[in-house]
């Protein structure tokens, strides 16, 4: 019954049933898709549990309003020399600022700088439900004002308004992005398939499946509580594009060889869905339970990005096993055009480029697989310098947008950490032990007079250095350790900067808990796909192999050529995730092929004949999910263009060596051990033989292979 449902959409009547059901769903999926950015969460206080000290402090000091702001630092400048026109303007923008929507309170200053070259003022912005976009409309309409009869005298918004103002804008790139991915896409399959209409078949199904995606999650954030952020918004681009492709370059390979063989060419699609099939569900469910995984996590961006991620992996797998095999059936072969496979044409050489490889792995397997492995331990050694306990501010824009260099102006003329303090809350009566301990910690240069309200008392401390630096977070870490002891105070530190701290030992935290998880839930899935123990192992092996190798060379790349300050502490966990998922991915694929043809030929021939047969279809495969992860770099964000470097280094590292490489050889050395203790590992017809020598008792076609 299954093998019939999966040939439905090669159906005469049923592929016209599949495309009409799914025109009833994109019309209004294309409505809700684009009301994504609705329902986002892009202040890093929202991402953190219930919990963290700081965000606990948010909920504590919400009647004194310092919960729902964050401060826009403004910066005037004149090198010359700040004249008393320039002091005048700026005290009449402060009261401007006072008068626009969402800013709170009176701002403080302007104040001048002991040179005497520049002004700063503060001024606090509420943080309405929109986040970010409401924030940097607010430093749009700050900046219009300072701007105004400026005559000569520089102007920036830096701060944690600057830096939400000049992210959101980054961000506001992910159009292009899309354009650039598809773009890749497009160029990629006509080069594969040198035919003008796949591509666009192509593209017009992954396209429905990323709309059907956002309209999934929408409905999710908005009725189960489902955080997500601008961030998931990139990352759910480029992988729907990315792995629906992936499916859609298999489905298409496969039906492409049943043509031949087939002269009606519903029935060569029902027999490539048959086929193709099991491996394509296999991979995507996969990615998607090693996706699922992340709501492991305590960090609310992350645990959000799971769920969002293995929705755009479903929709695009199914849009890819119903939609595109009904586009391909009722365009017929001409989609092929101008390369038509025609019925009993003979299919691609056995010398391709993938046969020559394979044939010189088999000469000396063991060597080759113990030399690769040794290769890749030795780029895996680079991860050691990898930096990723976050990323200051201004160290999280690949270019140098307003926050960047106000940031660089302010530094040379104000203390660093003016501007945005800590915030202690605590009981009202240990309001002034409070003060005193504070002001005793190093790090923090001066304590506020405690305001007291309804029995809390809130102080605030300047910091001495970036408040979004490592040196500022290690004030605040000493901070909590010395007001924590104070008895009875139940004093709490919050602020930006212990926001940036809480989130970077959640980070740690998933880490250490995910990454397990997921290498034991990928075990058991191979094992049960595979139906062996050793190949499972071995494969995991090979995948956390390729994962240490790609972070080691990236770590390297963004030290020693892309200049970058370091990591955000969630990029090791994100990187882990999408190359073990991913790659395991391609180990299907070739795995999957390799034991079909086990079952006839024996281990060692059928890995020569798999990795002939699934070499070109996988090579492209990882060029597309590679291209489509390097289209990330398009965005001016470092943690962007970190990752996306990261996952398509380790694509392409998968698939042109641990793939092709590593795994045939092993395979190759092991022989019928693979499937220990499956029944095919007691197929021993061709164990003692040469790859090259057929079998002569090979396991019937047709029976089960438990």
């Amino acid at each position: 019954m299954l093998r019939d449902m999966a040939s439905l959409p090669a159906g005469r009547v049923t592929k016209w049933i599949v495309l009409g059901l799914w025109v009833a769903v994109l019309l209004p999926a294309l409505l809700l898709a684009g009301r994504l950015g609705d329902v986002e969460e892009n202040d890093n206080s929202a991402w953190l549990p219930a919990h963290a000290e700081s965000t606990e402090v948010v909920e504590r000091a919400a009647t004194f309003r310092l919960a729902d702001t964050v401060p826009a630092i403004v910066v005037y400048d004149r090198p010359e020399g700040i004249t008393s026109a320039d002091l005048a303007k700026a005290r009449a923008d402060a009261e401007a600022f006072q008068g626009l929507d969402d800013v709170v309170g009176r701002p403080q200053g302007p104040s001048k700088a002991r040179d005497g070259k520049a002004l700063q003022t503060v001024v606090q912005v509420h943080k309405d439900r929109t986040g970010w976009e409401g924030i940097g409309k607010v430093v749009d309409a700050m900046t219009e004002v300072g701007e105004r009869d400026a005559d000569g005298l520089g102007f920036h918004v830096t701060g944690p308004a600057g830096y939400a103002s000049d992210s959101i804008k980054a961000f506001g790139g992910g159009g292009g992005l899309t354009t650039i991915t598809a773009a890749v896409v497009v160029v990629i399959l006509l080069l594969t398939y040198r035919s003008p209409v796949l591509p666009l078949l192509t593209l017009l199904t992954a396209g429905g499946a990323l709309v059907t995606s956002e309209a999934v999650i929408w409905l999710l954030a908005r009725n189960a509580g489902l955080t997500v952020n601008k961030q998931t918004g990139f990352i759910l681009t480029v992988l729907v594009f990315g792995a629906a492709t992936d499916y859609a370059l298999l489905l298409i390979s496969r039906y492409r060889e049943e043509l031949r063989r087939h002269e009606d060419h519903h029935e060569a699609m029902g027999q490539a869905l048959r086929r193709s099939g099991p491996a394509i569900v296999a991979s995507a469910a996969t990615v998607a339970v090693g996706l699922m995984l992340l709501t492991l996590a305590t960090l609310n961006s992350t645990q959000g990005l799971g769920p969002a991620c293995a929705v755009g992996i479903l929709v695009g797998l199914l849009a890819m096993v119903t939609l595109m095999p009904a586009l391909l059936v009722i365009c017929g072969r001409r989609v092929f055009w101008p390369v038509t496979p025609s019925y009993g044409s003979a299919g691609a050489t056995g010398d391709g480029i993938w046969t020559r490889v394979g044939t010189a792995v088999s000469r000396r397997p063991r060597i080759v697989w113990t030399g690769t492995a040794l290769l890749l331990a030795v780029m895996a050694a680079g991860a050691l310098g990898l930096t990723s306990d976050g990323l200051s501010h201004k160290d999280q824009f690949t270019g140098t947008p307003q926050m960047v260099v106000g940031e660089e102006i302010r530094s040379r003329h104000f203390p660093a950490g003016s501007g945005d303090p800590v915030y202690v809350v605590a009981d009202a009566g240990s309001a002034q032990r409070v003060r005193a301990v504070l002001s005793g910690v190093p790090g923090i240069s001066g304590v506020s007079t405690p305001v007291v309200k309804g029995g809390e008392a809130v102080l605030l401390g300047q910091l001495e250095d970036d408040p979004s630096g490592r040196a500022a977070m290690r004030a605040v870490e000493r901070a909590r350790t010395a007001v924590h002891r104070i008895e009875g105070a139940h004093a709490q530190v919050g602020g930006t900067t212990a926001t940036m701290l809480d989130t970077q030992k959640a980070a740690a935290r998933d880490s250490a808990v995910i990454i397990p998880v997921v290498l034991v839930t990928v075990f058991l899935i191979l094992a049960l796909l595979l139906r062996a123990i050793v190949a499972p192992l071995l494969l995991m092996a090979t995948v956390v192999l390729s994962f240490g190798a790609s972070l080691g060379v990236s770590g390297l790349m963004f030290d020693h050529v892309f200049h970058f300050a370091g990591a955000e502490a969630s990029f090791p966990l994100l990187t882990f995730v999408f190359l073990v998922a991913l790659g395991i991915d391609y180990n299907i694929f070739l795995l999957t092929r390799v034991r079909e043809e086990a079952q006839l030929h024996g281990t060692r021939r059928g890995a020569l004949t798999g990795l002939s047969a699934t070499g070109g279809v996988i090579t492209s495969a990882g060029l597309v999910l590679a291209g489509t992860f390097a289209a990330m770099a398009s965005l001016p964000l470092v943690f962007a263009a970190e990752l996306g470097f990261a996952v398509a280094f380790g694509v392409l590292l998968d698939t042109m060596i641990v793939r092709s490489v590593l795994v045939t050889a092993l395979t190759l050395d092991v022989g019928r051990w693979m499937w220990w203790p499956g029944r095919l590992f007691r197929h021993r017809a061709d164990d003692d033989q040469p790859p090259g020598v057929r079998s002569q008792e090979p396991i019937p076609a047709g029976a089960p292979v438990p």
